[in-house]
C-alpha cells in the first residue's frame, strides 16, 4: 500500500500512528516489549537504603550522582530517603531535575561558555546550585554571569587528587580560586571537589583503600593550607560507589557522590566487595531471543543502540551456561555453553556493562516489583550533554 502525499486523509492516518510504550502499569514483567531497561524495585530500594544508611552512620551527606541515570524519579526517591541533593555533570542535564522539584544540585564539572553560564545563572535563581572550578578566568566569567542575573552560586574548587583530569594541581592554586570566590559578589565559596574516578574501578578492596588514603592526604594538605589563611571548607565533596566504604569515615569528606550503587553493572561487578558495603544488580536490559537458527547460538534483539560495551560485554542474569559472545548494532549473540538453549521468543535479562551510557540510550526505565510493572519512569535528561 502506498500513500499519496496529496491525500490529506491518508497522511493524517499515517501521522496518527504512535509508538506504543514498552509496557503498561500492571503488566506482567514477562510481557515487557524489548529491548527495554528494567529496574527491580525491591533490589533498587535495598541498594538505596544501604548507601543512605552508610552515609548517615558516618555523618556525611549523600549527594547521589544523577549522571548515572538521568531520571528525576530516581533522584526524588534518593532525596526522600535522606540524600542532601544530587550531582549533575552538565548544565542542561540539571534542567529536568529542577523542573521536577530537586532543590540542591552540584554541577560536578567545569562549565565554560556564555550560553552555558547564562543557563546556569537561570537555574541558580530556581534552586541551590553549585559548580566546580579550576581556572581563574572561568571563575570570573561565572561571577559576571551571576551578577548579570542577580543571583549567587556556590563554588567548589576542584583539586586533582590523582585522577589526572580536571582540578588544580596544588594548594596554592586552590587558595587563589577559593579567595576569589569568597570575596566576589555572585559567588559563595563552599569548599572542595575531590573526586578520584579511577579508584572506583580498582578491583581489590585493599588496593582501593590504599589509594583512598593517598587521596585523603592530598585533601588534607589543601585544607590545611586554606585554614592557615583563614578560609574554612564547609564541604568537601567526592568519593563514589567503589570508594564510599573507605571515604565516608575519613573525617574529610562531607558528601559522597556515589551513583552506580543504585543499579550496578558488569564493570562494578568485576570489583571484589567487602560485605560491609556491597550492592546487588537492580538494572537489567531485557531482550528477546529473535533467532535460534544455528544450534548452540541464540541471537537477541538488543545491541549497541541499547547498551555500550566499552566496559566489556554484558552478562546474562540468572541463566547459567549462556555467555554473550558478541554485540553488534542491533543484535547480541549468545553462546550456549551448557544447559538448555533458549527458545525463540524467550526473554533474557542482561546486566549492562556500564549503566551511565545505557540509561542515556533509552527514553524510559520500566520499574517492576514482584513480577509486575509498577511504573514507567522517564529518563528525562537523556541526551542533555551540553
Amino acid at each position: 500500500m502506498t500513500f499519496d502525499v496529496t491525500d490529506d486523509a491518508a497522511m493524517h492516518a499515517f501521522i496518527d500512528i504512535e509508538v506504543p510504550p514498552p509496557a503498561r502499569v500492571g503488566d506482567a514483567a514477562s510481557d515487557i516489549d524489548t529491548p527495554s531497561l528494567v529496574l527491580d524495585l525491591d533490589v533498587f530500594d535495598a541498594n538505596l537504603a544501604r548507601m543512605q544508611a552508610w552515609a548517615t552512620k558516618h555523618g556525611v551527606g549523600l549527594r547521589a550522582h544523577a549522571k548515572a541515570h538521568k531520571c528525576p524519579e530516581v533522584a526524588l526517591r534518593q532525596i526522600a530517603l535522606g540524600a542532601v541533593g544530587i550531582c549533575c555533570q552538565k548544565v542542561t542535564e540539571a534542567v529536568p531535575f529542577v523542573q521536577a522539584g530537586v532543590e540542591d544540585i552540584l554541577i560536578s564539572n567545569q562549565v565554560v561558555g556564555a550560553p552555558k553560564l547564562a543557563l546556569l545563572a537561570r537555574l541558580a535563581s530556581q534552586a541551590r546550585m553549585a559548580v566546580c572550578v579550576d581556572d581563574a578566568g572561568n571563575l570570573a566569567d561565572i561571577a559576571a554571569a551571576m551578577q548579570h542575573a542577580g543571583t549567587t552560586i556556590d563554588i567548589l574548587v576542584e583539586i586533582d587528587v590523582g585522577q589526572g583530569r580536571c582540578g588544580v594541581p596544588d594548594a596554592a592554586g586552590a587558595w587563589t580560586l577559593a579567595q576569589y570566590a569568597a570575596t566576589t559578589p555572585g559567588l559563595r565559596f563552599r569548599g572542595l571537589q575531590a573526586y578520584h574516578g579511577s579508584v572506583q574501578h580498582v578491583r581489590e578492596p585493599a588496593a582501593r583503600a590504599a589509594i583512598c588514603r593517598e587521596v585523603a592526604a592530598r585533601i588534607q594538605a589543601v585544607v590545611a593550607h586554606l585554614n592557615e589563611r583563614g578560609l574554612a571548607c564547609a564541604d568537601i565533596s567526592g568519593a563514589g560507589t567503589g570508594s564510599a566504604q573507605f571515604d565516608a569515615g575519613n573525617g574529610l569528606y562531607t558528601e559522597l557522590q556515589a551513583g552506580s550503587y543504585a543499579f550496578m553493572d558488569v564493570d562494578y561487578g568485576s570489583n571484589a566487595w567487602d560485605e560491609v558495603l556491597a550492592f546487588d544488580v537492580s538494572l537489567t536490559l531485557l531482550s528477546t531471543v529473535m533467532s535460534v537458527a544455528t544450534p548452540g547460538r541464540a541471537v537477541l534483539d538488543a545491541g549497541l543502540k541499547s547498551m555500550t560495551i566499552e566496559s566489556g560485554l554484558p552478562r546474562v542474569l540468572g541463566r547459567a551456561g549462556l555467555r554473550v559472545a558478541q554485540v553488534n548494532d542491533e543484535h547480541a549473540v549468545v553462546a550456549v555453553e551448557s544447559g538448555a538453549a533458549p527458545a525463540l521468543g524467550d526473554k533474557l535479562a542482561l546486566v549492562v556493562p556500564h549503566v551511565d551510557p545505557a540509561f542515556n540510550l533509552h527514553d524510559t526505565v520500566v520499574a517492576v516489583r514482584g513480577g509486575r510493572v509498577e511504573g514507567l519512569w522517564a529518563i528525562a535528561a537523556r541526551g542533555l550533554s551540553r
